[in-house]
């Protein structure tokens, strides 16, 4: 589709600096930006799911432990929504009641079904 709508010189040129670029390599390899790639998406993902685990750590019985990591996961949607209002020049008290909104309803339809 793009050679179609190109002139021939112009694809000539596209056809030439492709030549050019060098031969990729025979085996992939991770190079250290993948693995720094790699363990910061590990942090991220540890980092924001560890603090809503912590009541089941410490916590003898399921069902409070439950609801404590309830509300700490809509405590950091609303910090988490702040956050980006701040940081967006919006009003961030509106985008952080947003996100506990949000948050509520989720953990109600979740209980509503059982969980």
């Amino acid at each position: 589709m793009v050679a179609s709508v190109l002139k021939p010189a112009e694809f000539e040129a596209v056809h030439q600096r492709l030549k050019q670029l060098p031969e990729p390599p025979e085996k992939a390899r991770l190079r250290k930006d993948d693995w720094l790639g790699a363990v910061g998406v590990f942090l991220l993902v540890f980092l924001c799911t560890f603090p809503v685990v912590i009541p089941f750590i410490v916590m003898r019985n399921a069902g409070p432990a439950l609801r404590v990591s309830n509300v700490i996961a809509i405590a950091m949607l609303f910090f988490t929504g702040y956050a980006f209002g701040r940081m967006t020049g919006r009003h961030p008290w509106l985008f952080g009641i947003s996100m506990v909104i949000l948050g509520s309803i989720l953990v109600s339809v979740t209980m509503a079904l059982g969980g």
